[in-house]
């Protein structure tokens, strides 16, 4: 496994890669890797001739209140995972690099944006797009892939490659779960054996809500109030942002649901924020 530090030695490291032809899948991450990230590895080494990951905690994504300088950090750790992984290149650049003096420019990707997580974390997706933009241009990967847990992220980085043109597949890879259904997360770290025990109510909240979407309930407000009443239920949970069933392309909340939904919830235990969803039939 090479480790390559500086952007251009990466763009001309991965543009030499495809003048011969070889394809190039690429999984960004922010590092604290856990086995969800090596499922994106895993599916990425088959299908394609070279593969790269990259691990930077993007400052960007973080609001002023947030836990950018307490984010879970295990570089030696992730080294090794990679490295296991037999992955050809792993691009670890650091801030000044990816945003060097004078940088002011932003990708921002309209109202989609502005939904669900957006809504209470201003100016994340702007951060989360503007560095995926920049990992696109530096390593032009043939495949991108991401998971599902972080749902509203892959629409938006699906709708921006598309604005773009952006010369890349973006491939959405299924949620990868602990034992007991909590949705495999970095910030899971943070969690007490109490809080760790509550979290279970997002993902239940789920099953709670797509068993009663198969019973035939089809109003967005009385699944979001059963979601919100299970989670209710646990008193270590401090806040919901929000739960309900969703338009997973447009992520409004329908009048009605038919065909594809997104059923998704963000809750608070204390200070940590955990994000799930689910994609099921009506």
């Amino acid at each position: 496994m090479e480790v390559i530090r500086i952007p251009h030695i990466v763009q001309s490291t991965c543009k030499a890669h495809l003048a011969k032809g070889r394809s190039i899948g690429f999984v960004p991450t922010m590092g604290a890797l856990h086995e969800g990230h090596m499922s994106l590895i895993k599916r990425a080494r088959p299908e394609n001739e070279v593969t790269v990951a990259s691990i930077f905690v993007n400052p960007l994504q973080f609001g002023p209140s947030e836990d950018f300088e307490r984010y879970p950090r295990d570089l030696e750790n992730d080294i090794e995972k990679l490295s296991l992984q037999g992955i050809d290149l792993l691009f670890l650049p650091d801030q000044a690099n990816i945003y060097p003096k004078g940088h002011t420019t932003f990708v921002s990707v309209g109202e989609l944006s502005e939904k669900l997580c957006g809504s209470f974390r201003p100016g994340h997706f702007r951060g989360v797009a503007t560095v995926v933009a920049k990992l696109f241009n530096i390593v032009r990967p043939t495949r991108a892939y991401f998971g599902q847990k972080d749902f509203q992220q892959t629409v938006i980085i699906r709708k921006m490659a598309k604005d773009l043109n952006f010369d890349v597949d973006v491939i959405i890879c299924p949620t990868v779960r602990e034992h007991d259904g909590l949705a495999m997360s970095s910030r899971n770290r943070y969690l007490s054996a109490e809080q760790r025990a509550a979290a279970l109510a997002l993902h239940k909240s789920l099953l709670r809500a797509s068993e009663a979407l198969s019973a035939g309930v089809k109003s967005p407000s009385e699944l979001g109030a059963l979601m919100e009443g299970i989670l209710r239920e646990e008193p270590l949970i401090s806040g919901i942002d929000y739960a309900s069933a969703y338009d997973p392309g447009t992520l409004d909340v329908p009048d009605e649901l038919s065909g594809e939904v997104l059923l998704a919830v963000a809750a608070r235990l204390g200070s940590v924020r955990l994000i799930d969803n689910m994609l099921v039939t009506a």
